[in-house]
């Protein structure tokens, strides 16, 4: 089912990243939207119940957008051995191991704070 790779949903979930990114609720590095999921790349501030942003955000999103998200969500955290950028093009090859492009360039539904370089370094989150 696609739910999320359609323009109006996009416009919505970019719009509700940006303004969270704005208001420091979260630093996201990458975000990629699949039809029936997402992958996303993000930082959070010290001390901040991540579970509960996230939570919110889904909850937001869903009446605005009509998005059914399922009831939880999969977080995985980088440790200081696993690669930024290892886990970025893993993330950005999503849309071609499931056959929708023949390259990563080519998936429209991607997310990057403005100023972003593709597959560059990570940048630094909010303190």
């Amino acid at each position: 089912m696609n739910q999320l790779c359609a323009k109006p949903v996009a416009k919505v979930v970019w719009e509700s990243i940006e303004f969270r990114q704005m208001r420091g609720d979260w630093f996201v590095h990458l975000w990629l939207l699949m039809p029936d999921h997402l992958h996303a790349l993000i930082s959070f501030p010290r001390g901040i119940d991540f579970t509960k942003i996230i939570s919110n955000w889904k909850e937001i999103t869903a009446k605005r957008a009509g998005i059914a998200w399922q009831r939880d969500f999969f977080d995985h955290r980088l440790r200081s051995h696993e690669s930024h950028e290892e886990k970025e093009q893993y993330i950005r090859q999503n849309p071609v191991r499931k056959g929708l492009v023949s390259r990563a360039e080519e998936w429209e539904f991607v997310w990057e704070p403005p100023g972003a370089q593709t597959a560059g370094p990570a940048v630094p989150p909010h303190p």
